[in-house]
């Protein structure tokens, strides 16, 4: 097969759509016509004169008559270009555009322009290859070998045009590096539609919907035209192809840009920075990609980030993100995720946001076992520590911190806010659950300001709960507090040397209860184990169960009682007899976290059900149920909270008298979380070997203050206080 045809020398810059795909009645032009910003009466023709001035300056056109200007049309600002086809040019002045100290003039300089369309007073200066792009007003494009649109271009959408063979489609493998868990990329993607499409492969009905849907969202016809909105620049940078681009966008010294769309505005910029190379994606609003970044077959939420040679590969990149330095391969990845430093890895997981990789990480791998259809699932929070290695197939509960180890089997750890140590010398797996809670509040505290003071989308097109306690860890706890009970019960029985067996679950749960819910003594002794963690014969031991298990009812009675508190902010004359009978019923046990949004697993049961039946016909229908549920959250989240509190207390309902109570211990529990949030941090305040590298006292306060400066703990301070006063506020409206 010859790879140079050989074409007439009058074809450039025409027939862009084959003829077989022309509508009836319709040019060429019929596309790029109805993408155009502007009126199409606009232009009109050069004039003799100006045709001879544009010959002096080096300019040449096969043909003139094609050429068609705007008033005010200076003639003098276009030098040494070739143009081909139908060119349509906006103002050109004499004025200059700057940009970050950078001033050009307006005008086309140097460049080689092929059926283009070209708004106001655009700046056009030694760009070698312009082909079949609309460039919006006040753009400058300086120094670009090779920027055009092909006439099946897709922008990065899994779509295919006419004519074109199923197996060109564009997939992104995500969660699995078999490709079984396939989704097609679309503009407008988010996570939650991610999530739908590659966790539940069992539903064909959905399955096939969501393919359809997704193909007739977009115009299969070809023949459509590149977009440049206003005011991007785009300099010193290599191949474009087949890429739109929103206004206000940068791109300085990219490498090469393939099948994208670039999301940006200004109130929104996206910028990619030096010897980029991206290829068939979807990049968010607000988002930097910078110093040698790689990604294939992506998705980038808004405001994320690609930095220090990071590369990004089948995988779909939430919200408010970060990845530096490392390699992202066949994930999804939620909402408000960090993996800032060098040799970290993570290969077919879905982590479920507000996780961070430590550096040197190596989550997820095949060395145990010949197959590569193996998966991580690692729940909100997630957060392996230094240099952790861990093996495919693993699943995580929320808030799940690794000590530096290499874990040497798979994993199943269903107690959230956890610690996990590996244990070499013991040959054991130690797991320490509500650690955050109670060792290291202060950054567990910090998790949902950090978040939420971290996001800064203008566009939230996906719902994201950023409180560490919602009802997804609160069920989580629920179940581990069960956990517990059984493991504490069993262990009891075999330091009595009874037999376990003879006892069924619920008897278990009550013996472990009543043994859990005694003094810390009743539970010292006991050598109390976890079952099924880990595929291993070795122990699961379990740590500080006695303490572990209260700090799991102290966070479900805070989590309740705080949102119970919002409901009556909201509610201003409800009373306790009121919330019973507006939030009593029965409680949700079985939450999702749809791409960082939670809801009732029941919903989403229906979200599927309404998409295979058809009545849930498109992406925006989809969208919006998905918003109509996230206006209804607040309230669920209260009933939920109600049931929970009920469920901890041991009732129905509630009376006056327990509200009260149940006030008076959460405004105790804020006071814990106040004093621990202090305590934790001082830790580091009052190490040793971190003083050592100051000469005195006076250095370390001169560099980093003191511990009564950190405006983190007076925050924590201020919001007790006022917590305290909304509940005396309550008591005394009831």
């Amino acid at each position: 097969m010859e790879n140079v045809s050989v074409l007439p020398a009058n074809s450039i810059g025409r027939n862009f759509i084959p003829k077989e795909f022309i509508p009836n009645g319709k040019d060429e032009y019929c596309h790029r016509n109805a993408q155009i910003p502007w009126p199409q009466n606009r232009w009109r023709c050069l004039r003799t004169d100006e045709v001879e001035l544009l010959v002096q300056n080096n300019n040449t056109s096969d043909n003139w008559d094609e050429i068609l200007v705007t008033d005010p049309f200076d003639p003098k600002r276009i030098k040494n270009t070739a143009f081909f086809g139908l060119v349509r040019i906006g103002y050109i002045q004499n004025t200059l555009l700057e940009h970050h100290d950078l001033q050009v003039p307006v005008g086309i300089t140097d460049s080689t322009i092929i059926a283009c369309d070209i708004g106001d007073n655009v700046a056009i200066h030694h760009v070698r290859y312009l082909a079949h792009y609309i460039i919006g007003d006040r753009c400058m494009l300086l120094n670009i070998d090779e920027m055009h649109t092909t006439t099946h271009a897709k922008f990065g959408n899994g779509i295919i045009k006419e004519g074109e063979p199923e197996d060109v489609r564009i997939w992104l493998e995500l969660m699995n590096e078999a490709g079984c868990r396939r989704v097609l990329p679309f503009d407008g993607i988010i996570p939650a539609d991610a999530y739908l499409w590659a966790k539940y492969r069992d539903d064909s009905a959905l399955q096939e919907k969501l393919i359809s849907i997704t193909q007739k969202s977009f115009d299969n016809r070809c023949g459509f035209y590149g977009i440049i909105e206003n005011q991007c620049v785009i300099k010193n940078s290599r191949i474009l192809k087949d890429v739109k681009i929103g206004a206000h966008c940068y791109i300085k010294g990219a490498n090469k840009l393939k099948n994208l769309t670039i999301h940006s505005s200004e109130a929104e910029p996206t910028q990619i920075g030096e010897g980029i190379e991206l290829v068939n994606g979807i990049i968010g609003y607000g988002c930097h990609i910078f110093y040698g970044s790689q990604a294939v077959r992506f998705i980038m939420g808004n405001n994320s980030n690609l930095k220090y040679g990071a590369k990004l590969i089948h995988s779909f990149l939430g919200d408010n993100s970060t990845i530096s330095c490392c390699e992202v391969l066949n994930n999804l990845i939620f909402p408000a995720h960090e993996q800032h430093h060098n040799n970290s890895f993570l290969i077919a997981s879905v982590v479920l946001g507000q996780s961070n990789i430590a550096a040197g990480a190596t989550i997820g791998s095949n060395h145990n076992s010949r197959a590569n259809d193996n998966e991580v699932q690692a729940g909100r929070g997630f957060w392996p520590g230094l240099c952790s290695s861990i093996k495919h197939s693993c699943r995580f509960a929320s808030f799940v911190l690794l000590s530096k180890a290499d874990y040497p089997a798979e994993m199943d750890i269903p107690l959230p806010f956890s610690l996990l140590n590996n244990n070499a010398a013991k040959d054991e797996l130690e797991v320490l659950p509500a650690f955050w809670w109670l060792y290291n509040m202060y950054a567990l505290a910090r998790n949902t300001w950090k978040f939420q003071n971290r996001d800064k989308r203008k566009n939230k097109f996906q719902n994201i709960e950023f409180d560490s306690l919602a009802p997804d860890t609160v069920e989580e706890m629920f179940q581990a507090r069960h956990l517990l009970e059984i493991w504490t019960a069993k262990a009891n029985l075999r330091n009595q040397g009874l037999s376990i067996e003879k006892n069924n679950e619920k008897e278990l749960m009550q013996l472990g209860h009543t043994l859990l819910s005694g003094s810390e003594n009743q539970t010292s002794g006991l050598d109390i184990l976890g079952e099924n963690m880990e595929k291993s014969d070795r122990r699961i031991v379990i740590l500080k169960a006695h303490k572990s298990y209260h700090a799991y009812a102290d966070m479900i009675h805070y989590y309740a009682v705080k949102n119970l508190l919002d409901y009556l902010k909201a509610n201003s004359t409800d009373t306790v007899a009121a919330i019973c009978k507006t939030l009593k019923g029965n409680r949700q046990t079985k939450w999702i976290n749809l791409g960082g949004q939670l809801m009732p697993e029941k919903d989403l049961d229906q979200i599927r059900l309404d998409i295979g039946s058809g009545k849930l016909s498109g992406w925006k229908e989809i969208h919006d149920r998905y918003n109509t549920l996230w206006q209804n959250y607040p309230l669920e989240k209260q009933k939920h909270a109600f049931a929970s509190l009920c469920a901890l207390l041991g009732t129905d309902d509630l009376t006056r008298g327990q509200w009260n109570t149940a006030l008076d211990r959460a405004a105790a529990i804020q006071e814990f979380i106040r004093d621990q949030v202090y305590i934790s941090r001082k830790k580091d305040y009052d190490n040793t070997f971190r003083q050592n590298t100051y000469r005195n006292m006076a250095e370390m306060t001169g560099a980093i203050g003191t511990i009564e400066d950190n405006s983190f703990i007076k925050q924590v301070r201020n919001e007790t206080e006022e917590f305290k006063k909304h509940i005396e506020e309550i008591k005394r409206r009831n």
